[in-house]
């Protein structure tokens, strides 16, 4: 069998080199590490495991739960790194991050990427997330204000209560977030990519069985997030925020739909703007990555003016 990712690995790493990105490994505490890319530049050659502060706006792109960072954020970071410190931080039990702790919550993946973004001399950052990423995203934003200073989400939702979880389930057919991102066959991720494009491509199977084989380990831990993921309707949190949110949707999201979008925005109130991207699903920033990137930086150029 082909091993498609054993050989597509090998060329991100080239890519990320040469746009001056670095794989790092950040203890964070005993028992908990966290694997992120960060700014070659930033690295402390002569004192090992000490960064320098970056020198450019800091970006810091968080994942769902399908791939890993560096694979769902490429586009973006190939775009961005010239002009911004990226730093793209692998989820707890995603990619090469760990921990023996037993809390599965967002609030505990948001105060360890605080944490670890601190470690890194990151005083101030924007943060972008997608999926289940802006779930922590907004959680880190909300626990740490000083260090976050906006928001761009995509294809999410602020926080996953009962009911919001109950109708986005049913609208794409499933009775569990388990049975729907942590398939077990080829069959299986099929219908998860396809749920989540605005038109799926055709792609040979060999892909999707090295896709089960090496991206959806550790699925006991997953799926306890993903259970953990899920509050009750009256254990919601406050929308108040200091931050400006920005909300950057596919046109055909199935999963956290428009009327949905529409809604948190409005809930979100006067500091929260929503634009949508045609002929784009959930995945709206890999299906289309030159739009996605077109609508990021003229955010990331707002906030630069202090809009």
């Amino acid at each position: 069998m082909v091993k498609f990712f054993s050989i597509i690995k090998p060329l991100v790493r080239g890519l990320m080199k040469l746009v001056g990105m670095t794989p790092q490994l950040v203890e964070i505490e005993p028992g908990t590490t966290i694997h992120i890319w960060v700014p070659t530049q930033t690295i402390n050659k002569t004192t090992p495991k000490t960064f320098h502060k970056p020198n450019k706006p800091v970006v810091v792109l968080i994942h769902g739960f399908a791939l890993n960072g560096i694979l769902t954020w490429l586009f973006q970071v190939l775009n961005l790194s010239k002009n911004y410190s990226v730093y793209v931080p692998d989820l707890i039990f995603f990619g090469g991050s760990v921990t023996d702790k037993a809390d599965r919550s967002t609030g505990f993946q948001a105060d360890c990427f605080a944490k670890t973004l601190r470690k890194l001399g990151v005083d101030k950052c924007i943060v972008v997330g997608f999926s289940y990423g802006g779930m922590v995203g907004y959680k880190m934003a909300s626990l740490h204000p000083e260090l976050v200073e906006s928001l761009v989400l995509s294809s999410t939702v602020i926080e996953l209560t009962k009911s919001i979880s109950d109708a986005s389930l049913k609208s794409i057919g499933f009775s569990c977030w388990k049975d729907f991102l942590l398939p077990e066959s080829v069959e299986g991720v099929k219908t998860l990519l396809s749920i989540g494009s605005y038109k799926f491509p055709w792609i040979p199977d060999f892909v999707f069985k090295d896709f089960l084989k090496v991206m959806l380990k550790n699925r006991k831990e997953r799926g306890e997030l993903l259970e953990a993921s899920v509050i009750k309707d009256n254990e919601a949190s406050s929308l108040d925020h200091p931050q400006i949110i920005y909300m950057l949707w596919g046109e055909d999201e199935k999963i956290f739909n428009l009327k949905l979008a529409q809604t948190m925005k409005e809930q979100l109130g006067d500091k929260a703007s929503l634009q949508y991207i045609k002929k784009a699903g959930h995945l709206v920033q890999v299906e289309q990555p030159a739009l996605y990137n077109q609508h990021l930086n003229k955010i990331l150029s707002l906030k630069a003016q202090g809009q």
